[in-house]
């Protein structure tokens, strides 16, 4: 199995290296690929290191069976002809082909089978919000039909990259140490402080990451369900959270839906209020499940139910998912 990973020195591309060292994925070569400002580094996998090589519209990908992908801007649609014309698989971790309809979009705990029609050569790995929130849903839609859904969503500063999560750092530093606070990544500063914009607003009011919620969850679960977020920055590091509403069209038990949540897959159930359990991101950092407590009963809709999950942003809301998505490929005997 020949393995590339194109965006290999950002957080995810790091993660990337983790996760398929931590879950043995079956790697005979590994290569590694990145901006100009990135060529040349060298990271130690599985004891051996290896060379970040620039990536270039060349003939690098002949061989690779799996590429992960985790670039900015516009690279992805540059180069995915580039990385799937020797007939590389193209796991994408960016927001670039998810709403095409000849690109699946896939979560495997949802629908892994989506992943086997790809005729471009590409799967999509959903918004990291969307992944953890359809993987609870889904537990949910097995009893009822899930009508409709209101999240709030807590984003930690992880889901803007490394260079976020330093800067959150220093911007706590700063402010203890009365210095100016420095802030770049985000739109202010979010030591001590919430942001209620994560990337850039749409003529409806909502902002694009909101949006994907309404649309990466229609398509991911083949459903009608309506979604209204409102997607926040909070100032924790890594793993991001989430308070949802749902309507379903039976109503639902709280024990019903813990029966449902501790079945689930890639679920754990973290709900015992009597004793303070419940999810928190502090703690479930690094962690590969979506962790599900505060289960009760919508006081404001007879056929509704409430829940907070917290899953790790970088790990089952990047990386992680995207290992699964070929993990569940090769199970099925589906790679070239």
């Amino acid at each position: 199995m020949k393995v590339a990973i194109v965006g290999a020195s950002g957080a995810v591309g790091q993660e990337f290296l983790r996760v398929l060292d931590e879950r043995n994925f079956p790697i005979d070569e590994l290569l590694l690929f990145g901006s100009p400002r990135s060529a040349g580094r060298k990271y130690t996998f599985r004891g051996k290191e290896i060379e970040v090589k620039l990536l270039q519209h060349n003939d690098d990908f002949k061989g690779v069976d799996i590429a992960f992908t985790s670039a900015g801007g516009g690279t992805p649609k540059e180069y995915a002809e580039t990385i799937t014309k020797y007939g590389a698989v193209m796991i994408d971790n960016s927001s670039a082909f998810r709403m095409d309809e000849d690109i699946p979009l896939v979560v495997p705990e949802v629908n892994a089978e989506d992943a086997l029609n790809r005729p471009r050569g590409i799967i999509a790995n959903p918004n990291c919000t969307t992944i953890q929130m359809v993987v609870a849903l889904k537990a949910i839609e097995g009893l009822s039909h899930i009508k409709r859904v209101h999240v709030a969503t807590y984003q930690a500063a992880s889901g803007a990259g490394a260079a976020a999560m330093d800067e959150l750092y220093e911007q706590y530093r700063q402010v203890l140490a009365g210095e100016p606070v420095t802030v770049d990544k985000f739109a202010y500063q979010l030591a001590f402080n919430l942001i209620p914009q994560i990337d850039v607003f749409t003529d409806n009011g909502y902002t694009k990451e909101e949006m994907k919620m309404f649309n990466e969850t229609r398509k991911i679960m083949h459903s009608d369900v309506q979604v209204s977020a409102m997607c926040v920055r909070v100032p924790a590091l890594r793993s991001h959270s989430e308070s949802i509403w749902v309507e379903t069209e039976r109503p639902i038990s709280p024990e019903e839906a813990r029966e449902a949540f501790a079945k689930g897959e890639g679920l754990v159930l973290m709900d015992n209020p009597s004793k303070k359990e419940y999810p928190m991101p502090l703690f479930l950092a690094g962690k590969d499940p979506v962790y599900v407590g505060r289960i009760r009963k919508d006081l404001a809709n007879e056929n509704g139910l409430t829940f907070w999950i917290v899953g790790d942003q970088i790990k089952k809301g990047a990386a992680l998912n995207a290992v699964q998505i070929a993990e569940y490929l090769i199970k099925v005997g589906n790679i070239k």
